[in-house]
């Protein structure tokens, strides 16, 4: 389960991501991650944190999307998505936003 809505309204904002965003989320959707292991094989670049937290860069790194993964559950929560240059001001291992933020 991943709120799609949130992607939503960052891809209606950055209009650039709408198609990595949607792959990403179908692909997410439909994966079954036990393991951090098994993300870093589907999605290479992807960056493993403490906190069952990913971070995944979106249109060639261009953005970031950090969600926390209940592995077994097939639960994602977005915790983060936004510029690079904002989630370099951030701190991915424990900064959550609200959804309406970007």
């Amino acid at each position: 389960m991943i709120a799609r809505s949130r992607l939503e309204l960052f891809w209606k904002k950055y209009p650039d991501s709408e198609q990595q965003l949607k792959s990403w989320y179908h692909e997410a959707k439909r994966a079954s991650w036990q393991t951090p292991q098994q993300i870093k094989a589907q999605y290479r670049s992807a960056s493993i944190l403490k906190g069952r937290r990913v971070v995944f860069n979106i249109c060639g790194n261009k953005y970031r999307l950090v969600c926390e993964v209940v592995f077994g559950q097939g639960i994602l929560f977005i915790k983060f998505l936004g510029t690079h240059k904002r989630y370099d001001a951030i701190d991915a291992e424990t900064h959550d936003e609200p959804p309406e933020a970007d």
